[in-house]
């Protein structure tokens, strides 16, 4: 069993995470926010996944996910940057209207400081966000441009990726100028978060 320990977060925090991986599982039958092979291992594939997400991130004021979901990573994000005391906001965009739902319920039943726009990314104004977050949404080439758009001057983008993560980084370099830190995920060892700064298109 996770322990609060194991995150290093703080009982309160952890408690949240239980919280949302109770609800994560209610509601999964009726609108499949993660896979049924995947709801037995939750923790490791879903809530430890995002939450490296935040471990990673430089200081931040505003934290914007794309194509949220199921909550992974932003309502997680959402759950950790609570646990700093500092004034933050998090944007989880989402064209799904059940999964809109089910993200409000869970902003509004943990008491969390975010909101959530429902509509395509690519409809949405440009957020300038510090943090643009995307997990299992689209390649790297589209990840970049949805970034570019949402990104303030100076911002980083997280995009896990999994073992072909070097294969769709070399395709982007094609359209793409952008500085890469690929880091080993603690979930698998031939995955990455990629930590990406200075999107430009070529």
């Amino acid at each position: 069993m996770m322990q609060s320990d194991d995150l290093n977060v703080s009982r309160e925090t952890f408690a949240k995470l239980e919280a949302f991986s109770d609800l994560v599982l209610k509601w999964t039958p009726k609108i499949n926010l993660i896979s049924k092979q995947s709801m037995q291992d939750l923790w490791s594939r879903h809530i430890v996944d995002s939450a490296q997400l935040y471990d990673l991130a430089p200081p931040f004021k505003r934290w914007v996910d794309l194509g949220s979901g199921g909550g992974f990573p932003g309502i997680v994000v959402s759950i950790l940057g609570q646990d700093d005391r500092i004034k933050r906001e998090f944007i989880l965009v989402e064209s799904d209207q059940r999964k809109c739902a089910f993200l409000r319920t869970a902003i509004r039943e943990l008491n969390l400081q975010a909101r959530v726009i429902s509509d395509r990314i690519e409809d949405v104004p440009p957020l300038a966000a510090d943090i643009v977050s995307a997990r299992a949404l689209a390649d790297l080439s589209v990840l970049l441009g949805f970034a570019e758009r949402h990104l303030k001057p100076g911002g980083t983008a997280l995009f896990p990726k999994g073992a072909k993560w070097s294969t769709e980084d070399e395709a982007a370099r094609t359209e793409w100028s952008y500085h890469c830190d690929a880091i080993t995920s603690k979930t698998s060892p031939d995955a990455a978060v990629l930590k990406i700064k200075d999107i430009k298109r070529v």
